[in-house]
Parts: C-alpha cells; structure tokens; sequence
C-alpha cells in the first residue's frame, strides 16, 4: 500500500505553498477500508501521516517528511437529497463538483473558496475554508451537518451536528477561550474551542484541524437555494484610508461579497483602472429591481469617495466585473524565473476598523525588506493575501523574507488579527499561535491533539508546531532546496503556474 519509488515521493513533495520537503513514501487509498488500514498499522510503527486532497492548501500542512496520504483519487461518491437540501460527498469530491450537481435544483453551497474548481470537500473541512462570500454566508463550518472520518485508533465514524464530543471545558477553561480568542470575523488558526465551547459539538472540533484529529472520508454538505437576481459594482479609489472607510457603508448593504484589489496587484492586470485599490462588491437579491436598487444605494452612498465606477447589472455582467480579479493570478505566473510569488505572510486577518492600518502597515514593511508584495483579498471581512516577490538570485533573500514574516506577526498582533483568516495554520504558522492565543490555550489545544491522537501521527508539526520550526525552512526555491529529479521539478513548477492542482500527482513521473 505504501509507495516508495523516488519519482513518486518527489511528486508529492510540493503543495500549492512555499515548501518542499520529500515524503518517505505516498498511500493513494481507494476506500475507507484503506484508510482504517492504513491508520492501524501507521498507530503500530509510529510512522506519520500526512492526509491531503488536490494540494492546493498554502501554509504546508499538505507536504511532510512522513506518509503522505493522498485522499484525492477515490472517494468520489457524490449524491444531493434536494428535499433535504443535503449532499454527501467522498472526500475527493470538489466544491465545483457538489455545485454542478445541486445546480439542476436550483441549489448550491454558498461558501466559495477561489480554488473552488479543485479544492476538495476534506480539505474544505480540514482548513475551514472561505471565500469572497463569507461575508455574507459564513465559512464552511456552518455549512457541515455531518463529517465521516477515521480517527488516530483506526476506528471509523460519522459525527453528526448536535453530537457531543466528550471533551469537557472547566469554567476556567471557557474563560481562558473567551479572553484569549481573537475577535476577527474569520479566523482559521488552531482548534475552534470558541465554537466548540458555544456549541458543545464534537463536529466543531473535527473542522480546522487541519487532519491532526482524523482523515475525513466524507462530508454531508448543507446546501442554500441559489438567488434569484444578482448586480454588483467596482468602486475605485485614490487611497486605502477612503478604502477602508467605505467597507462599513458597503457591509451595512447586506453585499455577498466585497472584495479587495490593490495597486499592487492591479499593475499586473492590462487595463485595469488606475487607482490605488478597487473593491469589488456583489449584490443578491430576491427580484432584479431590488439588485439593481442597492447597487444604486452603493455608488450614490460612494459618490464622493470614490474615483472609478462601474456596475453591472446581470450575470454576464458581473462576469466582467470580476475578470479584473481571475486576470491576475495568471499574470503573477508569468514572473521571470528569477522572481517566485512566495505565499509566506499570505492570510492575515484583523478587525474591519484595522484594515487599512494593516494594508499600509504591510506596505512599509515590504518596502523595508526591499520585497515586492501584491495584495489582494477579502475586504467585507478584515481579510487580506499577499504574495511576496522576492527576488531569488539576490543576496540575503531569504533572511529578508524571513524578516517579513515577523514584520508581518508583528502588526496582525498589534492589531488584534490572527495569523490565518481561512487557509489554516499548516507548518507555516505553528510557531506563532502561542503568541496570539497566550501559553494556557496553546496547552489547551495541545490536550485536544493529546485526546485525540496520542501517538501524534496525523500531520505532527501542523498547529501544534515541531522544537525546530522555522517559517523558512525546507523552501522550495534557493540552493538549500531539497534535490528532486529535474523534469519533476519542472512539471511541479508548470502546475503551480497554471493553477492544476486536480492533476493526478503520479502523471507528473512519467
């Protein structure tokens, strides 16, 4: 069950995120049963396993020196109750998936992860994933009514919504979470023992985990009924301190998505609109007079603040209005070689009143640490992703990055944000959790892993973090980086260009 061949453990050695670190061999299992194996006799060697879907996932906790367990293959059932409003979906099966088959219901999973065309229903669960429209529909979390997972004993079970797990917080336990939790709109870093305290459901501690607490199998998705009418509206404008003060306005329209695009990010999309960031806002509405109505709200509300506008009042329409988003990331591909977009201060979320400091706080940062950023992200929710660009053939690259990362912990903490708003902690982030959460509840979430997986052989070093974490270490790019066969490298580097991550990982060996 256990493949060892080089070529195939090179294959896995990258995710969509900045590492590169070779796995002692890869399982590609087909059914539960593989996985309840694979779990046992993992349990009886102690050797590690890494679950992963497509590899999409940012902060590396998809890559790892153990097994890695690639649960993207198999588990592809897919069946939607529409009376129901339910879909139970394989692990492997993607949010684009579940969509197109709910569609004919006029249903759908409102949560939409940008990587929605390949990111897998286990991995959606594993980071809490989000999207443009969680400011209006909440992450995923809220959207789970049930989950099949093996758990750390090999054991295989559904945990269902209003199930209650028999972890037991003390008074002084839920106070320690109450203080201590960051007050974001989205936060995907560690254990939610905030949900969990208010819910009371095993099921919220399962979400997030980020396949420390057991391999999800399958997922019973929530489904919403698609809305009937939907405009939207570009607003531009000539500083992050009009940006920032506008979001608040915007949110008070009850929008499904406010998206944020900086300067610079827009300097890499042709005839994009000179201004110093753009907001992207979406409407829905139940008929197209009323969709029509609150973009008109939008734009005469802006009307002294902003310096760019155009709406669009139909599908199509919006269509065009978000090409000046899906333009970008294809651009970012086409950097020279000497040049790599590096995801290493990538998911920072702060409070919405804190934005623009954020914004600008991440600006002089990186023009300190002489690296180009773009930035780009989720602006109904404090959220923001920068790409840093350094250039790699330079002297000192990797300690200025370095120095980034803790410019950039430096300010989300100042600020009362967290490290991760929907991409989770990974390896990336481990180290600095305990900064954000405080000492005791990191020994909280250490006794949650304790509880769940004794022997610590489901993804050891994601959120609870390894004695030799280092944000910078094992990189994929730079003289240190671990040697692969060149023609896989090669065809690691063309996925990551071209965003494929639902290629199967074996095709890149042959």
């Amino acid at each position: 069950m256990l493949v060892t061949d080089p070529r195939v453990r090179a294959a896995y050695a990258e995710g969509a995120g900045i590492y590169r670190i070779v796995p002692s061999a890869v399982a590609i299992p087909k059914n539960r049963d593989d996985v309840v194996t694979l779990v046992r006799e993992a349990a009886e060697s102690h050797h590690a396993l890494i679950p992963r879907g497509a590899g999409s996932g940012m902060p590396g906790g998809n890559v790892g020196s153990g097994v890695i367990v690639d649960m993207s293959r198999g588990f592809s059932e897919l069946v939607v109750d529409p009376d129901a409003r339910i879909a139970r979906a394989g692990a492997s099966v993607t949010w684009a998936a579940v969509n197109d088959a709910a569609k004919p219901y006029s249903l759908r999973l409102p949560p939409d992860p940008s990587s929605g065309a390949f990111a897998t229903s286990g991995g959606m669960v594993a980071t809490n994933a989000a999207g443009p429209r969680t400011v209006r529909y909440g992450s995923v979390r809220k959207w789970v009514e049930a989950l099949e997972v093996v758990g750390a004993d090999g054991v295989l079970r559904t945990v269902r919504r209003g199930e209650r797990a028999e972890l037991d917080l003390s008074t002084d336990n839920r106070k320690l979470i109450t203080d201590h939790f960051p007050k974001t709109r989205k936060n995907s870093c560690g254990y939610a023992l905030d949900r969990f305290a208010a819910s009371g459901d095993e099921i919220d501690l399962l979400i997030g985990s980020e396949g420390t607490l057991g391999i999800v199998t399958g997922v019973h998705w929530r489904l919403d009924p698609i809305p009937s009418d939907i405009a939207g509206v570009a607003l531009g404008f000539a500083d992050l301190d009009a940006m920032a003060d506008a979001v608040p306005y915007l949110l008070s329209l009850q929008p499904a998505a406010v998206e944020l695009l900086d300067a610079s990010l827009l300097r890499f999309v042709p005839n994009a609109p000179p201004v110093a960031c753009l907001l992207l806002v979406e409407f829905e509405r139940d008929t197209g007079d009323a969709a029509r109505g609150v973009v008109s709200d939008a734009v005469r509300g802006l009307k002294k603040s902003a310096v760019h506008v155009e709406t669009a009042v139909d599908r199509a329409g919006l269509e065009q209005l978000w090409s000046v988003r899906r333009l970008a990331s294809p651009a970012l591909a086409r950097l020279p070689a000497s040049q790599r977009s590096l995801q290493v201060i990538e998911d920072g979320c702060v409070p919405l009143d804190a934005l623009g400091v954020y914004v600008a706080g991440l600006k002089t940062a990186a023009a300190r640490r002489g690296i180009p950023i773009v930035i780009f992200g989720h602006a109904g929710d404090g959220h923001v992703h920068v790409n840093a660009l350094p250039d790699t053939t330079a002297d000192g690259w990797r300690g200025a990055l370095h120095e980034l990362f803790d410019d950039a912990t430096d300010l989300l903490w100042g600020l009362g944000g967290v490290p991760s708003g929907e991409h989770g902690v990974g390896r990336l982030r481990a180290g600095v959790l305990e900064r954000f959460y405080g000492k005791e509840v990191m020994d909280l979430f250490r006794a949650v892993k304790r509880a769940y997986d004794p022997l610590s052989i489901l993804n050891p070093g994601v959120i609870i973090p390894a004695t030799d974490w280092s944000p910078v270490a094992a990189l994929k790019v730079g003289a240190d980086a671990a040697a692969i066969p060149d023609d896989i490298a090669t065809r690691l580097r063309e996925l990551e260009r071209s965003a494929a991550w639902d290629t199967p990982k074996l095709e890149l060996t042959r």
